[in-house]
């Protein structure tokens, strides 16, 4: 007799055969992830994975081109594996495509489509001039890593390449042109390029006369408008897989071209979709080696606020941003190092179980971490007014050094920045229904979900799709194009993707809450030394 578990593989399998399933490709910062879906969107088929890493070259923080295509190619031969190997089915045809990436930074081309400078990610600080004229110039905060930020810092400083520049686009914007040979973005994505009309869901006009305007003198004939790609809403069919494509994508030549593309997007709005944060009064959190909180708003804030961005959902409701350049990194860089502790001692142990075992013993930890302090600063960090970054651990002679308050605090560094940037946020009088979280780190269930409920004052909640991520989210974003349903996105995760799914809900403990409120109050003290440490070392 025929199992269910038969039943549904033979379903999968025809899913794919017919060509009905649906790729979500991400660029992250250290990993490049595809994910499969099939006709659940909400069901995970196969996954795929190259793990990358940035460079710094001529003190820029970049990743070559050809890095791109060889990770992306590593990455979707992954999954065709991992399909193989469950289903015993190759991937010959796909319902739709979606790419994602890492937000902002800048890639410009001149008229033959030759990047006319190594990729500037969003990591650089070097924008600091263009950045604040444009912040006042506009109104709004322009961050460091804006795509117009690097764009004007390019004008101001007389940069031979700036006449040459024929279009702008972002990695994720990148990659959907060569797949497709469309240059577009989708209006998250764009919204980190420059500032984004709510009522219109396309650029501001009038911030692009005023932009115009400034850069005249030092850029004549620049017109900006002409440089960005066209912007497209989720939903929107957004071109599809040429033959080109199909041959970068899988050179060993079984894909084949014509898959529908959802707009490309960045990481920040597919983190909104896995975790249903699409609507006013939610939000979420990713963690990654950046850590980010998008906020979905009501109603436009009171002030400006550096700590703030304005950028917007996929479907292009406006959204309040608090982005930090250094997330988890320098968290898995101490696990990395008792992971060699352990094999150094004749009693190894995986990373994952390094994790497990650490982020559990951060549970016994004080509720301040012992009078610890932890700052995972490998970049500069705007927020903190930090051009560059310096990791530090720092303990007076009276902090409690255990290894349980050394990883507490270890996992409230991630936190710090972030809830500087939200605690403007609540003077703002911001209101949230519900606070989601996704990202590896969350993975060791209860641990740095608790941490960050308390660090945040609010109820955390952790989907079981949650170390799925940004790949998950575009596949669905890519789903929801081709199901051309009607229906609004915010619709469509409540009744196609999250009906059935499951949420850990972590309540905020007042000891957790009042003891983060005792590490941040030393920790925005200590933001001294950290400035000191960048000046003299």
């Amino acid at each position: 007799m025929t199992t269910d578990s038969t039943s549904a593989s033979d379903a999968v399998r025809a899913a794919i055969r017919d060509g009905r399933a649906t790729l979500g490709i991400e660029f992250g910062s250290t990993r490049i992830k595809a994910c499969l879906i099939g006709d659940d969107p909400a069901t995970v088929l196969a996954v795929g994975a190259h793990e990358w890493e940035n460079s710094f070259v001529d003190r820029m923080w970049t990743y070559s081109l050809a890095e791109v295509w060889s990770g992306l190619q590593a990455a979707y031969a992954d999954l065709v594996a991992d399909v193989r190997a469950r289903y015993d089915v190759p991937i010959e045809n796909l319902a739709a495509i979606g790419v994602s990436a890492m937000m902002h930074g800048y890639l410009p081309f001149d008229r033959s489509g030759e990047l006319l400078v190594p990729f500037r990610t969003w990591r650089n600080t070097n924008t600091g001039a263009a950045a604040a004229e444009l912040s006042a110039l506009f109104g709004t905060n322009i961050p460091l890593r804006w795509s117009i930020a690097h764009l004007y810092q390019a004008v101001l400083d007389r940069e031979a390449h700036v006449p040459e520049v024929s279009f702008v686009t972002t990695l994720a914007g990148y990659v959907h042109w060569q797949l497709t040979g469309r240059r577009v973005l989708g209006v998250g994505d764009a919204s980190g390029m420059f500032p984004i009309d709510s009522s219109t869901r396309d650029y501001d006009r009038e911030l692009i006369a005023r932009f115009d305007g400034v850069a005249a003198d030092a850029a004549p004939g620049l017109r900006v408008a002409e440089l960005l790609p066209e912007v497209l809403v989720a939903g929107e069919a957004a071109g599809n897989l040429t033959a080109a494509g199909a041959a970068l994508l899988d050179p060993a030549g079984a894909l084949r071209p014509g898959a529908l593309f959802c707009p490309p997007e960045g990481d920040a709005g597919t983190g909104m979709v896995a975790t249903q944060s699409v609507a006013p009064r939610t939000g979420n959190v990713s963690a990654g080696t950046s850590i980010f909180a998008m906020i979905v708003l009501e109603k436009p804030l009171a002030h400006v606020h550096h700590e703030l961005d304005l950028v917007t959902t996929p479907a292009g409701d406006p959204v309040a941003m608090v982005h930090c350049n250094n997330g988890a990194s320098e968290l898995a860089a101490w696990v990395e190092m008792f992971t060699r502790f352990s094999a150094a001692a004749g009693a190894p142990v995986s990373a994952d179980q390094a994790f497990e075992t650490l982020f559990r013993e951060a549970l016994a930890g004080e509720a301040d971490a012992g009078g610890l302090l932890a700052y995972n600063h490998l970049a500069g960090e705007p927020i903190a007014g930090l051009t560059e970054g310096r990791p530090l651990f720092v303990r007076t002679p009276d902090s409690r050094f255990t290894l349980a308050n050394v990883m507490r605090a270890q996992l409230y560094g991630v936190f710090g920045t972030l809830a500087l940037g939200m605690r403007v946020l609540a003077d703002e009088g911001v209101d949230l229904d519900r606070m989601f979280a996704h990202g590896g780190m969350f993975r060791t269930a209860g641990v740095a979900q608790r941490f960050l409920a308390g660090a945040l004052d609010a109820p955390v909640a952790v989907a079981d799709t949650a170390s799925e991520g940004g790949a998950w989210g575009i596949a669905v974003l890519a789903a929801f194009a081709a199901a051309a349903s009607g229906h609004s996105l915010d619709e469509y995760l409540r009744e196609r993707v999250f009906a059935g799914a499951v949420f850990e809900t972590a309540h905020p403990d007042p000891e957790d809450v009042a003891g983060f409120a005792s590490y941040l109050d030393r920790y925005r003290a200590g933001l001294a030394v950290e400035a000191a440490a960048v000046q003299s070392l």
